[in-house]
């Protein structure tokens, strides 16, 4: 199934790709191997011969591979910044909200090599301290917007220190990409992320909340069966 999903995104974006400028099209080509092989493993020869170009071409629109991988994380946390707004501005209340998320993160996650967030703090440290930085300061208003949100609707506690919530959900984000306690031969990082955003919800929920989360896993269960059902 995995491999499947992996073809379809493939041949998605081979189809974008046919009348793209030179370094739209690096990027996009880039960040399909990043995701599939991780950061380190992929050389810009690579990159390169996935192009069909000379990489004196490629040079001439990325200096070196730590310029490449700065431009797939701008890219990247871009595309992440629009998707947060969309599901705000579709979601009911904040745990809708948090569902959306699960949904998105999950399909973000299902075509990533779990190896890529570590690859990206070890060997490209400006690109990891730009992640850094949009998780702590894009991200962490989205967390904290989305809790004061909750506590005013009465679905969350109000009893609950919202600066030392916010600052916890943006660290556990981190942990399912440790591969020391996670090891990705024994985890699924999609299925690991969606667990501890959960059980962070159920924490800080009031039982109105608890109810609402029941509603929306049925939902998600609902909608993930009647994709198995289409052919």
């Amino acid at each position: 199934m995995e491999t499947l999903v992996t073809n379809k995104v493939s041949v998605v974006l081979r189809l974008f790709s046919i009348q793209m400028e030179p370094k739209e099209r690096i990027l996009l080509k880039t960040t399909e191997l990043f995701l599939q092989f991780g950061i380190r493993s992929v050389s810009m020869d690579d990159i390169a011969n996935a192009l069909g170009m000379s990489k004196k071409t490629l040079y001439q629109y990325y200096s070196d591979k730590d310029e490449l991988v700065q431009g797939v994380i701008e890219q990247h946390l871009s595309k992440s910044e629009s998707d947060c707004t969309l599901c705000r501005e579709r979601s009911s209340d904040a745990i809708h909200e948090i569902f959306l998320t699960m949904v998105q993160i999950s399909e973000e996650l299902s075509n990533m090599n779990p190896m890529l967030l570590y690859d990206l703090e070890k060997f490209h440290y400006k690109g990891f301290q730009r992640f850094r930085e949009h998780k702590d300061k894009f991200l962490g208003k989205v967390v904290k917007d989305n809790i004061e949100w909750g506590i005013r609707e009465g679905i969350y506690r109000d009893d609950i220190d919202v600066e030392v919530m916010s600052r916890f959900r943006l660290e556990s984000m981190m942990v399912p990409f440790n591969i020391q306690v996670f090891p990705p031969g024994r985890f699924n990082v999609a299925e690991v992320t969606t667990m501890l955003l959960e059980h962070f919800i159920y924490g800080i929920a009031t039982l109105k909340g608890h109810q609402l989360i029941q509603q929306y896993k049925q939902d998600n269960k609902t909608i993930s069966h009647d994709k198995k059902m289409v052919p």
